[in-house]
């Protein structure tokens, strides 16, 4: 066989997965849990329905977004910045934090 050996174990002698996915070394970060996103999206609908619909649109895709590529806490900064800049109030701010920890996971 040689170099080309096309059998089900790897270098080491042992069994590989072709199924599984590899991280690249990178640590897993605490995202938007994409199986839930549909109630996810209908929550944060819920939530923001008092804040005027231009406004409205904008901050649910922000926090969608950013939940969904780059994080939970880079999410949860974005919403303490909407609320230091007058957008959402204190409750507000609290529900959307709150939701955000609810339906995330590690990925």
């Amino acid at each position: 066989m040689g170099k080309y050996n096309r059998n089900k174990y790897g270098k080491n002698g042992k069994r590989t997965n072709k199924n599984y996915r590899v991280n690249n070394g990178e640590k897993s970060i605490k995202k938007l849990d994409m199986r839930r996103e549909e109630e996810f999206n209908y929550m944060l609908g819920t939530i923001l329905k008092d804040i005027p619909d231009s406004l409205r649109g904008a901050l649910r895709g922000g926090i969608y977004s950013i939940a969904s590529k780059k994080g939970i806490k880079d999410a949860k900064d974005y919403i303490i910045g909407k609320k230091n800049d007058g957008t959402i109030n204190d409750s507000m701010e609290k529900n959307l934090i709150d939701l955000l920890y609810n339906y995330s996971k590690y990925r």
